[in-house]
């Protein structure tokens, strides 16, 4: 080996050539939060002010998305102060886009004193040596990127390791441990306030330790917040650890997004719930689900006081337009009688269904019986004026009936049904009260 070339190089030369090739040399003091370039060249003079807050500097360098300038949602900010801690020498390499341009950027940290001031060393990276790597990474990430976040938990350590964000970086970032009790704190605040309750319950570490045994895993579904700030669906894993100590409690968590296939799945839930409640013909609530609307509403009223009325209604003669025009004209009958009473209701809040053949029950909030009459009786005059292309002139006759606090379900359908059928006896095509 020939030595002589290396050997006139001395420890000035190489800080020379350090300080006139490092790309930006910064100082930084993480008690005081401040920092201040020594040296800026090239990407940096644009893209790091002289001097400026740490916190910023973290932000701008690796709490934004990976491979884009956008920044991440303030509410994760809360992590800033862990991140920017080092309890040793620091590599990293970033993707930074600036100016819609992406850079590839080695960044090395030295702790210089007390573990609270670091020299920063910023290099730009040729982009043509790492599109091979990035293309790959890609490759890569478009599996692993359904997993949002994963880290390491130790319970009996409290504390928290491997901390990996993959849409701010490929690496795990360095969070100085932050204690697994004060995480629960801080993520908290990003789910969704319904499901806040049960994430405390199920990240507890006595729930834990409890609950999964060696190797074994627990998740849970529900919304949280991302790092644009919108709330998406996420799958909550938790994965015990094998180890040689039974009273070991060491844990992997992951948070895998979910949502494009939650929504999915709600919609098509929602979509055979509407048509396990709804009747295929006239599109109102069927029997079981307004039968079901009635028991709930009625039980309620026990410990409220809201006004809550029921209201029968049945098409007079209507036996004699299927005999005679058959079914066929019924059914067209009956959506055109349906679309005359939502009419009237859409102004209320009120939920009506099909009982049965043409008989309809009504579930009237917030009316009284002396008002819902007014309402019965204009809609009574609309029907009976209206009409029914070949079913002609068509009437009702329309029980009503308020519940009160001692009402059960049996005796108030009892009530309702006998007014109906008192307005029947009384002629048809009227209204009456019970």
């Amino acid at each position: 080996m020939d030595l002589k070339k290396i050997e006139k190089y001395t420890l000035d030369d190489i800080s020379v050539f350090f300080k006139e090739n490092a790309d930006a040399i910064l100082i930084v003091d993480a008690k005081l939060v401040i920092y201040k370039a020594i040296s800026r060249k090239g990407i940096f003079l644009d893209l790091i002010k002289e001097n400026g807050n740490y916190h910023d500097l973290i932000e701008k360098l690796w709490l934004n998305f990976n491979n884009s300038s956008n920044k991440i949602t303030s509410d994760y900010q809360v992590f800033t102060p862990s991140i920017g801690k080092f309890d040793g020498k620091y590599s990293k390499r970033l993707k930074i886009v600036f100016d819609n341009t992406l850079y590839i950027i080695q960044m090395t940290i030295y702790p210089i004193a007390d573990n609270n001031i670091y020299m920063f060393i910023l290099d730009e990276l040729d982009n043509s040596e790492n599109i091979q790597e990035f293309l790959t990474n890609e490759k890569f990430n478009t599996i692993q990127n359904t997993y949002l976040f994963s880290m390491y938990v130790d319970l009996i350590k409290d504390t928290t390791n491997s901390i990996s964000v993959t849409e701010i970086s490929d690496e795990p970032i360095n969070s100085n441990e932050i204690k697994y009790t004060d995480w629960r704190k801080m993520i908290v605040n990003m789910i969704y306030a319904d499901d806040q309750s049960i994430f405390l319950e199920r990240t507890d570490p006595e729930y834990l330790k409890k609950n999964l045994a060696p190797e074994r895993t627990m998740s849970l579904d529900c919304q949280m917040k991302n790092l644009e700030g919108k709330y998406i669906w996420v799958k909550l894993i938790f994965r015990r650890a094998e180890t040689n100590n039974a009273d070991d409690f060491r844990f992997v968590f992951m948070i895998q997004d979910i949502h494009e296939n939650s929504v999915k799945l709600l919609s098509a839930l929602k979509k055979f719930e509407g048509l396990a409640s709804e009747d295929p013909l006239t599109g109102l609530y069927n029997h079981g689900r307004i039968e079901t609307e009635i028991y709930n509403a009625i039980e309620n009223k026990k410990e409220c006081e809201r006004s809550l009325s029921i209201m029968m209604i049945d098409i007079d003669y209507f036996k004699k337009v299927n005999d005679t025009l058959g079914h066929a004209i019924g059914d067209i009958t009956l959506k055109h009688f349906v679309a005359i009473i939502c009419d009237f209701f859409k102004f209320y809040n009120i939920k009506v269904g099909r009982w049965g053949g043409d008989e309809f029950v009504a579930l009237c909030y917030d009316i009284k019986a002396a008002e819902l009459m007014t309402i019965a009786e204009n809609m009574r005059i609309k029907i009976s004026e209206t009409k029914f292309d070949m079913a002609g002139n068509i009437t009702c006759s329309i029980g009503i009936t308020e519940i009160n606090k001692n009402d059960e379900v049996k005796e108030a359908f009892e009530r309702v049904d006998k007014a109906m059928y008192a307005a029947k006896l009384n002629g048809r095509n009227g209204v009456m009260v019970k």
